[in-house]
């Protein structure tokens, strides 16, 4: 029998079969209706990290619009038994009807910060567990990790390549939330065309070595691309490499690149060369398994644009954020997993940043939704400012307006500035911020 296959434009079937076994036993015991709300959140950032970052809510909301069952997917589900009758009826018509709420994209967070939480009928919400997670999941350690490189690289600029190292489509998510965090482009062409990143791009050293010299591929890039392109020098011997580069280039080469060696002690040598050639004006790019710490160790190196690749898609050492989603409310009533281990808090919540006069963070609060705003904004008047962070990102199923890219940018550079030096460090530690439970 052949087996079944379904585009990625059709995301109900990312998911667990579990999901769908809830769905059929809640349908035929009467408990599918009740309102329920979920909240995705983590106990504990990854180890020593200092924060994390919300990554892939835009892409969340869409596919959450397209959640449907084709008749083809249905068709699957009951040749495998998977769901009945009933359960195929109700998948049928299946559409998100409930609300979502959340934290910006590009916020900062840490553990127990509600990030998302989706009020809905039971069956409705329960299915979206796997697709909630496996994007905010993935987005938000790459989001994190690029994070800490635009930290570490200050006002150099960054380029996103990574797409080599990962899915063909995890490439692309991954270009997009290292943009929103700081990068200023990506080598992937998909990123671009979907999310209106820019691109960049030159040559490998596969070029160089299909030309039979070094200044045959140059000149071949040069007359294509012309002087401001940048010319992968490191093929053979970078110190020879340059010299070709300017010799066929002129001093006006917009760059050159090094993507191998002791990247620190190349850089100020190539510095110096390409100096005393009279190409002042032509940047050093350096790639090659480079992560924030590498990055911050070039930092007093004369580099202007730094690569990074590998660390980036697979979110430099923490490739998922570890978030969960918990049933935390029933009809209005609070209710949560009582595990000495894996325990949490049950009822809605929404959260507040308080800040200093001088606008740095200073606490995460925490509070159940069902409390009195009025207390909220007492509390704020006996401390310097409080920035709510949870608003509503869909409403009866629909998204509500979403920032831009370029809004998204903004807003993720003000928070993290206001984020306390401590909060901000390379070196492990323990969360930036103090975070405050209800009760």
């Amino acid at each position: 029998m052949a087996t079944a296959v379904f585009s990625s434009a059709e995301p109900a079937l990312l998911t667990d079969h579990y999901e769908l076994t809830m769905v059929r036993a809640s349908l035929a015991d009467g408990t599918a209706h009740r309102r329920c709300s979920f909240e995705a959140f983590t106990r504990r950032l990854p180890e020593g990290r200092r924060f994390g970052v919300v990554g892939g809510t835009g892409r969340l909301l869409s596919l959450i619009e397209q959640f449907r069952f084709s008749d083809g997917q249905l068709g699957h589900l009951l040749d495998a038994e998977v769901i009945d009758d009933r359960t195929a009826e109700y998948l049928r018509d299946y559409r998100f009807s409930g609300d979502i709420d959340g934290y910006a994209e590009g916020e900062p967070y840490f553990g127990y910060s509600p990030i998302l939480t989706v009020t809905g009928p039971f069956a409705e919400a329960v299915i979206l567990e796997t697709l909630v997670l496996s994007v905010l999941n993935h987005d938000s350690a790459i989001a994190a990790a690029a994070a800490r490189m635009v930290l570490a690289a200050g006002d150099r600029p960054l380029i996103e390549m990574g797409s080599r190292r990962t899915h063909e489509w995890s490439a692309v998510a991954a270009a997009r939330v290292a943009y929103l965090v700081g990068f200023a482009s990506t080598s992937n062409l998909q990123a671009g065309a979907a999310y209106g990143i820019p691109t960049g791009g030159t040559a490998a050293h596969a070029f160089t070595l299909l030309h039979d010299s070094e200044r045959a591929a140059f000149s071949s890039q040069v007359a294509s691309a012309g002087r401001s392109t940048t010319l992968l020098v490191d093929t053979y011997d970078i110190a020879q490499g340059i010299a070709t580069a300017i010799e066929v280039a002129g001093p006006g080469l917009g760059a050159i690149r090094i993507d191998s060696g002791d990247l620190a002690v190349m850089a100020h040598r190539s510095r110096a060369q390409l100096d005393s050639l009279g190409a002042v004006g032509t940047k050093i790019v350096l790639s090659g398994d480079l992560d924030e710490y590498a990055i911050a160790a070039l930092a007093a190196a004369p580099v202007d644009v730094y690569g990074a690749g590998t660390a980036v898609v697979v979110g430099s050492g923490a490739p998922t954020a570890g978030l969960v989603y918990k049933l935390v409310e029933v009809d209005g009533r609070p209710v949560a997993k009582r595990s000495e281990q894996k325990g949490s808090i049950g009822g809605r919540k929404r959260a507040y940043r308080r800040h200093r006069g001088s606008g740095t963070a200073i606490e995460e609060r925490i509070v159940l939704a069902a409390s009195d705003p009025a207390e909220d904004m007492a509390h704020t008047a006996q401390c310097d400012e409080q920035r709510l962070l949870t608003g509503p990102l869909m409403r009866d199923g629909l998204t509500l307006p979403q920032p831009t890219m370029a809004e998204s940018r903004a807003h993720h550079r003000q928070a993290i500035t206001a984020l306390p030096w401590e909060a901000v460090k390379l070196s492990k530690g323990e969360p930036g911020l103090i975070v405050t439970m209800p009760g």
